[in-house]
Parts: C-alpha cells; sequence; structure tokens
C-alpha cells in the first residue's frame, strides 16, 4: 500500500519539533504538488516525497539524507519514496543521484523555497501572492541576501531538467502560492492590490 499524507506528517513531527523546519516541509511539499499536477503526475506522492524530505535533518544534521534512509526503511516505506528523499543531497551529503523527473524538481526547488520565503518577508506585502520572478531575480545578485541559500545548486538543478532557472522560480512561487496562508506568506496582498488600483 501506498504511504499516506497523514502519515508523512506523524513521521515528519515525530523527528521535527521546530516550526521553521516544518514550514520549509510545507514550502517544499506545496511546490513539489503543484509541479506534479502540472505533469500529470502523482500529486500524492510528490507532495509527500516533499513534506518529508528533510525528516532527520533537526535530529541528525551531520548525517543529513543517510537516517533519513535509514528510518524510511526502519518504518518499512516504499524503497521508491527513500530514493526520492535521499537523492535530494546528491553531490552535498548523498551519494544518490536524482534520476527521476520528481527527485530532479526535488532537487531543483529545496533551496528555491528558501529564497522565494525570504524575498516575500522582505516585501511590502509580506506575501507570495503578489510576487513576480524578478523580485527573486533581483535578490538572487545580492550573494549576502538569504546568504545561507546555495545558488550554485538551483542551477544544477535546473540545467539536470533542461529548465531555465526563471521558469524554475517561476514554478516554485506558483507552488507555494497554493500554500500561502500556512506558510504565513499570505501577508496583506488585499492592501498591495488597492495601491495599485
Amino acid at each position: 500500500m501506498e504511504p499516506t499524507r497523514l502519515e508523512a506528517e506523524k513521521l515528519f513531527k515525530r523527528y521535527n519539533k521546530s516550526p521553521g523546519l516544518y514550514k520549509h516541509a510545507l514550502a517544499v511539499e506545496a511546490v513539489m504538488r503543484h509541479i506534479a499536477e502540472l505533469n500529470n503526475e502523482d500529486v500524492e506522492k510528490w507532495g509527500i516525497i516533499g513534506l518529508l524530505h528533510d525528516l532527520d535533518y533537526e535530529q541528525y544534521p551531520d548525517q543529513h539524507c543517510t537516517m533519513s534512509g535509514k528510518i524510511m526503511r526502519e518504518e518499512l516505506w516504499p524503497e521508491d519514496y527513500i530514493h526520492a528523499v535521499v537523492s535530494h543531497g546528491w553531490g552535498i551529503c548523498s551519494d544518490v543521484e536524482p534520476t527521476e523527473l520528481m527527485e530532479k524538481f526535488l532537487f531543483a526547488t529545496d533551496e528555491l523555497t528558501g529564497l522565494v520565503t525570504t524575498t516575500a518577508l522582505v516585501r511590502p506585502s509580506k506575501s507570495v501572492l503578489d510576487m513576480k520572478v524578478k523580485s527573486v531575480k533581483n535578490k538572487w545578485k545580492d550573494k549576502r541576501f538569504a546568504a545561507g541559500v546555495d545558488r550554485s545548486i538551483i542551477v544544477k538543478g535546473a540545467e539536470m531538467l533542461g529548465v531555465d532557472v526563471s521558469e524554475l522560480i517561476e514554478l516554485t512561487i506558483d507552488g507555494m502560492k497554493t500554500a500561502a496562508a500556512e506558510l504565513g506568506l499570505a501577508g496583506e496582498p488585499e492592501a498591495s492590490a488597492e495601491s495599485k488600483a
């Protein structure tokens, strides 16, 4: 039987207490679900893998991805879910290469959700709902902004997928818009819309 989202969330929360990590997991889940839908893929599966991708990060930061694989195997998760989760750390903390479309998108958008979140929070509206690609591209150039976001991983992911970085940013923004309220990024788009009127 395929795992459910509820099982994934319970597993994630058993190993992670940080609200920030949970929001990041929700952001990646939303992006993965959005992209799966656009590609006629399994939305639930893609979303669950997005939700679980940092399963071990809080408790085992030095063994990131390795411990996720171990935990998921102990919990009898399907091997393809495990491969996808572990592959997002390819070349960083894992030697498991992303081969499936789902794995490549996870690799490419994980860091990017952090850049989109940080960009949204410095905007007047504090919202992702009225955000454009150029806002993120402007912040991209400033290496001191969201310095923890490794831009080279995003570029590598885009190349792996054969898409432009701008297209990847747009997909990520659109995916995060679907969960803006849960992510604390709904801001006040109404006020911003009124100011444009």
